[in-house]
């Protein structure tokens, strides 16, 4: 249930809309950092600017081979409502590259989603009202009436698999490890953007 200040929210929805790209103007900007060796958000250290070109790697294979299964087009393809995904991200967050491709595919699938992206750290005011346990946590998908601004629902950072897999190895583990977060992005390898798919499906339903 949303329970924010809708006056306010609505506003910082529609500034934040006015400044937002489109995916593929994502991709481009992503590709373009890439060359300058160079990453979005405040942090522009070499670590940074490293995990962008390796998740600009990474969506290039998705946004080739991400499939969604017949089922789940019959159940978007019945989506009517005219809704825009707004998407808080930046260029050097694993999971973003692994669930933004994946959400492309669907906004494809339905045509009148209106898929919109805006980095964090530019549009610290409007992440703050979708924080995940307290945290900055990225990507964050909000859906949103198209027609009226008004939040609909939210996903994000993860597929919903992935969050109770990190849960559980932080309740026992106390901390992600290195060792951990490899595990997670073989566990993104191997499940090839079908709990996204699924989660984005319930979204919509």
């Amino acid at each position: 249930m949303i329970t924010k200040e809708i006056p306010v929210v609505n506003e910082l929805i529609s500034e934040s809309l006015k400044k937002s790209i489109s995916y593929a103007e994502y991709r481009a900007l992503v590709s373009q950092l890439v060359e300058e060796h160079s990453t979005t958000g405040f942090d522009k250290s070499e670590a940074m600017a490293n995990y962008t070109m390796l998740n600009d790697r990474r969506m290039r294979r998705w946004d080739k081979t991400v499939k969604v299964s017949d089922e789940s087009k019959t159940k978007v393809e019945n989506f009517d409502k005219k809704v825009t995904w707004l998407v808080i991200t930046e260029s050097w967050c694993g999971d973003a590259a692994h669930i933004m491709p994946v959400i492309n595919k669907v906004a494809e699938i339905i045509g009148h989603i209106d898929y919109r992206i805006v980095l964090r750290d530019e549009n610290d005011n409007l992440m703050n009202q979708f924080l995940t346990n307290g945290g900055k946590a990225i990507p964050k998908l909000i859906m949103i009436d198209t027609d009226t601004n008004d939040v609909l629902d939210t996903f994000g950072p993860r597929p919903s698999v992935a969050t109770e897999i990190v849960k559980t190895y932080k309740a026992e583990h106390g901390m992600l490890t290195p060792e951990f977060k490899e595990d997670l992005q073989r566990w993104y390898n191997k499940d090839k953007g079908q709990s996204t798919i699924k989660d984005l499906v319930n979204l919509l339903d």
